[in-house]
């Protein structure tokens, strides 16, 4: 009795080794996303993980291991099986019955702007008796756009005073003050000031100037985000980023005609107000600032040979070395608007002193 006892046990033994070996993934779908497109600095998120297990076969011991980028952190509960090294790794155990679905949200923290991808699970399972394992990866499709953290209203209030008295001088340029754009017919609530009295001679009525509003004056923010230095200031080129956004969205809410260029990413034109501003912060997230890039004197060189008027130019950027200098001097003269912020730490100070016809804003940062 007891050898067949022992012989039953190892055929049961020995079939479900084989049964867990053929069948241990089969219907067996692992489905990670976040649970969200985008985020900004420091708000958690959250990573849905779904496991479903649609078969007659249970899993006793289903593991799961996942790889993120360590600038995002998890959080909480989460944090318990997780590990930080090179990148940021989740290692889940599930137990599943037959036709059983498992849903786990996993909170974390969006520690640094950027673009993050999730392409794959390492799913290992075990069988009854938990003898042997088998492996398999599952590739997925996730992303995360983590925009820059926008700056405090009151700070960036200060930066859009200091544009917005630009644009006012800049307006003066014009007469009344706007950019005269054609003649149309009267109406009675036309001021008499703007009738065209030679147009209106030649005609059968009364003909008034048409004007644009100061709405049509455009800006064009310039994006420095090269640190070739052997000390890197990264917080410094981070804040300029933040800058850039948090101005950005200012412009595009007061239905103004932008553009967004630097040489780090790629031009973004934003005209029908603040419905486009999310492919702006895609496309600050996308920014790469350990990669090479063109110093900015030379982008502003290439800036230069399509200067337009109406244009109001801000140039973000915390280098202040001669060949910079040389060139926003030169987009300046003639009188063309240009606004530099500089991006500093606290208490520290700024090389350039003034340049003739160029407003200089000191931005310090809260680090």
């Amino acid at each position: 009795m007891l050898l067949l006892l022992l012989a039953g046990a190892a055929v049961f033994y020995l079939l479900q080794h084989f049964i867990y070996q053929r069948y241990w993934n089969a219907r067996l779908d692992i489905a990670v996303e976040f649970e969200a497109h985008s985020a900004y600095e420091g708000d958690t998120s959250f990573l849905r993980e779904e496991i479903t297990n649609d078969k007659r076969l249970p899993l006793p011991a289903l593991e799961v291991n996942l790889a993120m980028d360590r600038a995002l952190k998890f959080s909480g509960e989460a944090e318990d099986n997780a590990s930080v090294t090179d990148q940021s790794y989740r290692r889940d155990i599930f137990s599943l019955f037959m036709r059983q679905r498992v849903i786990r949200r996993l909170p974390f923290v969006c520690e640094k702007r950027g673009y993050y991808e999730l392409t794959k699970a390492e799913v290992i399972g075990y069988d009854f008796f938990f003898s042997r394992s088998f492996h398999d990866d599952r590739f997925l499709r996730t992303a995360l756009y983590v925009y820059p953290r926008l700056v405090d209203t009151r700070r960036i209030t200060l930066l859009c005073k200091a544009v917005s008295g630009m644009i006012v001088t800049q307006n003066r340029l014009f007469p009344d003050p706007f950019c005269f754009s054609g003649i149309r017919e009267y109406h009675p609530t036309d001021p008499m000031s703007h009738i065209n009295w030679k147009a209106s001679a030649k005609g059968q009525g009364l003909l008034v100037n048409q004007f644009d509003s100061t709405t049509n004056i455009r800006l064009e923010i310039i994006l420095d985000t090269e640190d070739s230095g052997i000390l890197r200031h990264d917080d410094l080129t981070e804040e300029g980023i933040r800058i850039a956004a948090s101005l950005a969205s200012y412009i595009v809410k007061k239905r103004m005609e932008l553009t967004v260029t630097g040489n780090g990413m790629n031009r973004v034109f934003l005209k029908d107000g603040a419905g486009q501003i999310q492919s702006l912060y895609r496309e600050l997230s996308r920014i790469d600032i350990h990669k090479p890039t063109d110093r900015l004197w030379e982008t502003l060189r290439k800036e230069k040979e399509q200067l337009k008027a109406c244009m109001i130019y801000v140039i973000i950027s915390m280098n202040q070395d001669k060949d910079t200098v040389r060139e926003i001097a030169s987009m300046a003269e003639g009188g063309r608007p240009i606004l530099w912020v500089i991006p500093v730490r606290h208490n520290a100070d700024i090389c350039v002193k003034s340049i003739r016809g160029v407003h200089i804003f000191t931005w310090e940062t809260d680090n």
